[in-house]
């Protein structure tokens, strides 16, 4: 098989036609220093009324998540999007996988906007599907393909979920991760698990949740022939872990989490599990971005915390329990670049639109890929404690 990687692009800089396609807004983009943009966001709402349903991820700009009908992470947004069948538009405040898993569970008369197709993931471009095809074509002729069962986290694109549901895989999120892994690990003898495209929440949730050693982990790097591994290890890994991270988390470091300790011993930090394994485990709770937020809604009055995750979210819970001591986990300023992309104007610019008629950066993902990606889905929402979905 022939495999055709895509262009490293250094993030803000440089472009590719061909894999960005719709990235510029035909029409009229209002500057972001427009004073009338909030007005215009909130009539441009009201006239749409019930037809149109804004969902807004935790990691967006304050300015966008006002606007949101529904807060929350990838998967509880697209599940919010299913149980509104009546709602025409789905404006997905996020990134690009999320509104591809909008698009697989809500109904065919729903159709779901992203108000800049720039803003996408670089986790989840991490994983291309020529890449993964080549290692699963590398795990058969190794002789180990048969016991392999892939896992794909929620932050992947619609073509990785079909992979996996193809394959005898499952999708996992950050929340369910150990119970995917469990049923992973109950489908074959001998199983191994392809865990994409985070290697960082698959070594946690095996080393610490499921007890595995890091040595039965490996790295599976997608520009190395055979993942530049040995037969060795491969034989004797139970999880290959795909060679991709979260831009965001993957930058919180022991060293600061260290330097912060030192300064206030009566410190709480809390981490997502995105964070590189030396991190989480120096943290004292590590869960998904819901978890973070639980927490910290129930924490203790005058207890101090640093938290490891996108600095939008921290910014916010911060501003809400003004009672709490909270830091961010970093040196510097680490806002997800591709959800910041989703600012005011492209969200008026889109709401205007539909109010005109004309319905713009529609995600939409093809019927066969749609139908794959269900069944590995369709098997995630099947996992005890997951939940169904209508629609």
């Amino acid at each position: 098989m022939t495999t055709v990687d895509l262009p490293l692009l250094p993030l803000g800089r440089g472009t590719d036609p061909d894999t960005e396609r719709g990235v510029e807004c035909p029409g009229d983009l209002p500057p972001a220093s427009d004073p009338s943009l909030v007005e215009r966001a909130r009539a441009a709402k009201e006239k749409l009324g019930e037809r149109v349903f804004v969902l807004g991820h935790h990691y967006q700009r304050d300015e966008v998540i006002q606007f949101a009908d529904v807060t929350g992470d990838s998967f509880k947004l697209a599940k919010d999007a299913a149980a509104r069948p009546d709602a025409e538009y789905i404006v997905f405040c996020g990134v690009h996988f999320m509104a591809e898993s909008a698009d697989i569970l809500t109904t065919d008369a729903q159709q779901v906007v992203l108000p800049d197709l720039a803003a996408g993931c670089s986790m989840a471009d991490m994983a291309a599907l020529s890449q993964v095809e080549a290692a699963w074509d590398a795990l058969s002729a190794a002789g180990v393909a048969e016991h392999v069962v892939p896992v794909t986290y929620m932050n992947s694109s619609a073509d990785i979920k079909a992979f996996c549901g193809r394959n005898g895989g499952v999708v996992c999120t950050s929340s369910n991760a150990e119970t995917a892994l469990r049923w992973a690990f109950d489908q074959k003898d001998d199983a191994k698990v392809l865990f994409l495209p985070d290697q960082h929440l698959g070594r946690n949730t095996a080393v610490l949740q499921l007890g595995y050693s890091l040595d039965e982990c490996v790295v599976w790097n997608p520009h190395r022939p055979n993942g530049g591994l040995t037969q060795e290890q491969i034989d004797g890994a139970r999880m290959i872990l795909w060679q991709g991270h979260c831009s965001v988390h993957g930058r919180f470091s022991e060293d600061v989490l260290d330097e912060l300790r030192a300064k206030d011993p009566d410190l709480k930090v809390i981490v997502h599990p995105e964070c590189k394994h030396e991190v989480v485990t120096r943290a004292d709770m590590v869960g998904s971005t819901e978890f973070i937020i639980k927490v910290i809604e129930d924490a203790e009055p005058g207890t101090h915390w640093a938290i490891g995750t996108e600095l939008n979210l921290v910014k916010r819970l911060a501003d809400s329990r003004p009672d709490l001591s909270i830091s961010f986990l970093d040196r510097n300023v680490c806002y997800c670049s591709t959800m910041n992309r989703i600012d005011l104007p492209h969200l008026v610019w889109a709401l205007e639109s539909l109010v005109d008629g004309v319905v713009v950066n529609r995600i939409e993902v093809d019927d066969r890929t749609e139908a794959e990606a269900k069944v590995a889905l369709d098997r995630m929402l099947a996992l005890p404690g997951t939940g169904a979905v209508r629609g």
